[in-house]
């Protein structure tokens, strides 16, 4: 089924299928950092994982983003299940909520997920389906008339319409965020304790930790001088197993 830009057998082709992230990055045909979608393996359950920047990971190896350490610290725990899952990093650069559930909806035929995972981007951003896909930031001309009430409210279609998809194709879905957090009434599968943005650095409020505190001065970024680093990642990666590890199968 293929309706405009929409479809439920065709995931869209990534912003990043150019020449300048095929230099940073390894990337499949349609520019995503993940395995070719055809032919899909056999065996376990495919997790679906979108986002924007911060979840492709601009300005990290693909084994330092918090989905592949996500991966590696669910298919190595002892306690897992039988079936293995098989992490698909969606994340595309610059992605709004509403190319997030574009994609998502891209994949029904192609990976068939049954475990989906989406790192909200800022809620600011809007798509713009035009002659082209355009992504739009909070600072572009077009989305002047946009505000904080209807930021809300076209989040809080996209996570519905994430939600009905789980719901029509029998998938788990959990929320994360990658910047700010925001709320999502009525559902205890948000991770809402912390974002990618405000994980690291952790600290602790117990008492007999004060004298092991270490001033941390310096950001931790990622070799764009942008982005967030290693240690974020890694620390989302960790938290976000802590609270989601056991229903991850």
């Amino acid at each position: 089924m293929k309706y405009g830009y929409y479809s439920d057998n065709e995931i869209p082709e990534s912003i990043a299928n150019s020449e300048n992230y095929k230099k940073l990055y390894k990337l499949n045909s349609k520019g995503y950092r993940c395995q070719e979608f055809s032919p899909l393996p056999n065996g376990g359950k495919n997790v679906v994982v979108l986002g924007c920047s911060h979840t492709f990971g601009e300005g990290l190896n693909e084994n330092e983003v918090w989905v592949s350490q996500l991966e590696k610290i669910k298919n190595n725990n002892i306690y897992q299940s039988s079936t293995k899952l098989r992490f698909w990093n969606l994340a595309h650069p610059g992605a709004s909520p509403d190319l997030c559930v574009r994609i998502l909806y891209g994949t029904e035929k192609v990976l068939f997920p049954k475990i989906i995972i989406v790192c909200w981007p800022v809620w600011s951003r809007r798509e713009r389906l035009d002659k082209y896909p355009q992504s739009l930031t909070s600072d572009d001309i077009l989305l002047k008339n946009e505000n904080e009430q209807t930021d809300c409210n076209n989040f809080l279609k996209c996570v519905f319409q994430i939600e009905k998809f789980a719901e029509h194709t029998h998938a788990k879905v959990f929320h994360c965020f990658s910047q700010d957090i925001y709320d999502i009434p009525n559902t205890t599968n948000v991770f809402k304790e912390t974002s990618i943005k405000s994980c690291w650095p952790e600290w602790d409020r117990r008492k007999h930790f004060q004298n092991l505190i270490k001033i941390t001065t310096e950001p931790n970024l990622a070799r764009d001088g942008i982005h967030y680093g290693t240690k974020h990642h890694a620390s989302f990666a960790k938290k976000f197993y802590n609270k989601f590890g056991t229903k991850l199968k």
